[in-house]
């Protein structure tokens, strides 16, 4: 029988409130009285009272350290971070270059959960958002008055930015509670009406909790943003085929989009918003339309958009695989052709036509490939001199299938 014998982790990952040394439990204690190195900020160290080990100051950028504590292998080493290392904290930063046997964590409380219980917010109907080096449009989907968000920000001029932002997407009625240094003997809270904010004094580390109010727009959850919520010269799949192409690209976590011959973005925007770890490309041959398209995904609040300036099917063979694609523009035999030898199986590809021509493409690879053929015909009622009547849109044919 051979024995195992389990190596300890040389590397201890302690969540540090702003209360320090007095606010660790046992464990986090005896690791640091243990420890030969102590990694960590400047702000955290100073938290520490003298202890026998070595310290290393993280550096900033926070990526710049992360070689710096991987070459101390073989030693024991404790890093110190934030609340909850792993909750928007640089715990997973780290981790992912280590095996699993190589580490363990002992978290503190987190900022959002100090913040609830501060406030008396139940912490699961709370949106919580780290935001230090992210920007401020990532808000912009959670947006909605009654809604409640806990937001991690870098230092007071962010929090000062936050409320010019607020105010210029008309939720500026929204009351914004400033905490700073919560857990700690510094601790203080402010509560301040975004459109009113005058701090000029805010410190780090920092956190806002914001209840929401206003006139601003709240973007559905619903496919088919309205139109106008995009920038577009024309070129944009409509708010209701965009509804029914997306029912039918149907987007689940982690999945990523081609979006061929993008325009406006609407359709990759809206794949982005259904889910926070969706993936899109969006390929786009016009260069005016991809700079409005780029302003579009910004403005909603999506980041996780690969814009690719130039004509299909040349600028996809470098591309990441997807699992679902949408053509909206640009169809042609060339392009099914090319895309059908390029996909994974189990892709599922959409594609839109509005001439005969394209029409009669699809019907092609309905009967060569499968899938759905669906011919959409929609109508909306319009003054007819002093009546009403229908105004027909031109059909739009749908060809879904999967690779």
């Amino acid at each position: 029988m051979v024995e195992v014998i389990k190596k300890a982790p040389w590397l201890t990952i302690i969540g540090l409130g702003e209360d320090g040394w007095q606010g660790l439990p046992p464990a986090s204690r005896a690791a640091l009285d243990e420890a030969e190195l102590v990694a960590g900020s400047a702000r955290h160290l100073a938290l520490l009272p003298t202890l026998r080990a070595e310290r290393l100051e993280w550096p900033v950028p926070f990526a710049e350290g992360i070689p710096m504590l991987l070459a101390q292998r073989g030693r024991r080493v404790v890093m110190l971070a934030s609340g909850d290392p792993f909750w928007f904290g640089a715990g997973s930063s780290v981790t992912r270059h280590l095996g699993a046997h190589e580490w363990h964590a002992l978290p503190a409380v987190s900022t959002f959960g100090l913040a609830a219980s501060r406030l008396g917010w139940a912490l699961e109907l709370v949106t919580c958002l780290g935001l230090h080096a992210a920007p401020l449009t990532r808000l912009r989907p959670h947006l909605c008055p009654g809604a409640r968000l806990v937001l991690l920000l870098r230092d007071g001029t962010a929090v000062a930015e936050l409320a010019r932002y607020l105010v210029d997407n008309d939720f500026g009625d929204s009351l914004m509670s400033v905490l700073e240094a919560f857990g700690g003997p510094r601790e203080q809270r402010r509560d301040v009406i975004a459109c009113d904010f005058n701090l000029t004094d805010v410190s780090h580390p920092v956190a806002v909790a914001l209840e929401v109010a206003g006139t601003g727009l709240a973007l559905p959850h619903s496919a088919g943003l309205p139109d106008s919520v995009f920038a577009h010269d024309g070129q944009i799949t409509k708010q209701r085929m965009r509804a029914l192409a997306l029912c039918a690209l149907a987007p689940r976590p982690g999945e990523r989009l081609w979006d061929i011959g993008a325009g406006s973005g609407s359709i990759a925007i809206e794949w982005l918003l259904a889910h926070p770890r969706c993936e899109a490309v969006a390929v786009e041959a016009d260069p005016e339309r991809a700079a409005r398209l780029r302003g579009n995904a910004d403005r909603l609040g999506v980041d996780r958009l690969v814009l690719v300036t130039g004509r299909a099917p040349d600028v996809m063979t470098d591309l990441a695989s997807p699992d679902a694609v949408f053509i909206g523009g640009g169809l042609s035999d060339e392009l099914l052709t090319a895309l059908w030898n390029l996909l994974p199986a189990g892709c599922r590809v959409v594609a839109h036509a509005v001439t005969l021509e394209s029409e009669a493409l699809l019907g092609h690879w309905h009967a060569r490939a499968g899938g759905s053929l669906l011919r959409i015909e929609l109508a909306e009622a319009a003054p007819l001199g002093t009546r009403r009547g229908w105004r027909a849109a031109y059909p739009v044919v749908q060809w879904s299938a999967t690779r």
